[in-house]
């Protein structure tokens, strides 16, 4: 975790500021420990029963957010659990959300136009906006997978823009492959895994 803050220093970001999401999709219950001894405080899964079973047995020693693809059939199940949901992407899920008035949420925006890529289209980020029952607190992206993190640079510039212009703070963006260009372009939230990890 040390050397992950020195690097998003080093991107340009604070360490301090920026939250480090541990997404702990291959990591198994009996290992979670071990990452709250690291200085892990935020967890992210991605499906709703491995986060349930996950917070079942360690729910006290992380913070936990929700970044898989959102069913609107788990709202239920996953927004009472959860600090955060990064991803919700349909008109469906909003819906649901009404019921979960205090929860916050990020939109997933599709910014790279990605096919059968999760995430709205960014000119649909209006209608989103306007349409959602509960606070939209910020933006995620994941771009396509790369080993060039620069490409991946104008999706999260984009991604901020789209943040900005709609007076959004929250931007979930970078993960292992690409998060000191996420941080460069002004991430609040990066989602890792194996640099964690490894």
């Amino acid at each position: 975790l040390e050397r992950v803050h020195d690097r998003i220093a080093a991107a340009g970001g604070d360490p301090t500021a920026i939250e480090v999401c541990a997404a702990t999709k291959y990591v198994a219950a009996a290992d979670l420990p071990a990452l709250a001894e690291a200085g892990i405080r935020l967890v992210g899964e991605n499906r709703a029963q491995d986060l349930l079973a996950k917070q079942d047995l360690h729910g006290d020693l992380f913070e936990w957010d929700f970044i898989g693809t959102l069913q609107s059939r788990k709202v239920r199940d996953i927004a009472p659990a959860v600090r955060l949901i990064h991803s919700v992407a349909t008109e469906s899920a909003l819906r649901k959300l009404e019921s979960h008035p205090a929860r916050a949420v990020l939109l997933q925006v599709n910014v790279a136009a990605e096919e059968g890529k999760g995430g709205i289209a960014p000119d649909e980020l209006p209608r989103y906006l306007e349409a959602s029952p509960v606070a939209i607190a910020g933006l995620m992206t994941m771009p396509p997978p790369t080993a060039d993190p620069e490409t991946s640079r104008p999706h999260f510039a984009r991604l901020a823009a789209l943040a900005a212009d709609n007076d959004l703070e929250q931007l979930s963006m970078g993960t292992t492959q690409d998060f000191e260009a996420a941080v460069a372009e002004g991430a609040t939230i990066v989602r890792l895994g194996s640099v964690l990890y490894g």
